[in-house]
């Protein structure tokens, strides 16, 4: 009996310090998208997370470490959001559907929730392996992922058209978010999906446009 009471209470405890490291990457994965690796310290995650700085060490051996699981998951959580658009459009509007909800308004506006390589791009080059490794997953994985979604999927050149896309659009994204000029912002972010989407459908992209 006092075997079985031991267990429980280890795994209850195993089971509060999983969920408290979730609750700290999660945090982590938010700050990062903010703020940019630079700008994300130790200290404040742990405040964020409703936990003491001390009790950083007891979940990472490193701030790098850190920086790499909240990596990971904000890579995660882009990923199944555009698999997420994908999967509730139809096959011949997946594409589109893919295009129209990455270079939105919306994800040009929240950056903590949107694609970490926008986010992070600029900074990654400088970072440690371990978080570099992730991105670079990320970057095939996404890579993939769109070129399934493409018109072109199952020839030679599906491969190569999401490669540019995927290049366009966190160029623009990127580009969009850092001008402080609204009209300016949608415009490179309309200016992609004319030149991403097929003609027939990007001719009712009207200039101005929310999309």
């Amino acid at each position: 009996m006092m075997s079985i009471m031991r267990n429980e209470t280890s795994n209850t405890r195993a089971a509060a310090k999983q969920a408290t490291h979730e609750r700290i990457v999660s945090v982590a994965a938010r700050a990062i998208r903010r703020s940019g690796y630079g700008g994300t310290g130790v200290a404040d995650i742990m405040k964020e997370a409703g936990l003491t700085h001390g009790a950083f060490y007891a979940h990472f051996a490193s701030r790098e470490a850190m920086l790499a699981e909240a990596a990971q998951l904000a890579c995660a959580e882009s990923a199944a959001a555009v698999a997420e658009v994908a999967t509730q459009a139809t096959p011949d509007q997946a594409w589109d559907a893919v295009l129209r909800a990455y270079l939105s308004k919306a994800h040009v506006q929240h950056a903590e929730q949107g694609c970490p390589l926008v986010a992070l791009g600029s900074e990654t080059a400088r970072q440690a392996p371990e978080v570099r490794r992730v991105t670079t997953q990320h970057i095939k994985g996404m890579v993939d992922l769109i070129a399934r979604q493409s018109p072109d999927w199952g020839q030679a050149q599906a491969h190569e058209r999401a490669m540019v896309a995927l290049s366009t659009m966190v160029g623009s994204l990127l580009l969009a978010r850092a001008v402080d000029d609204a009209a300016l912002s949608d415009s490179l972010r309309e200016a992609a999906l004319q030149h991403l989407l097929p003609a027939d459908r990007a001719a009712d992209l009207a200039p101005g446009s929310s999309a």
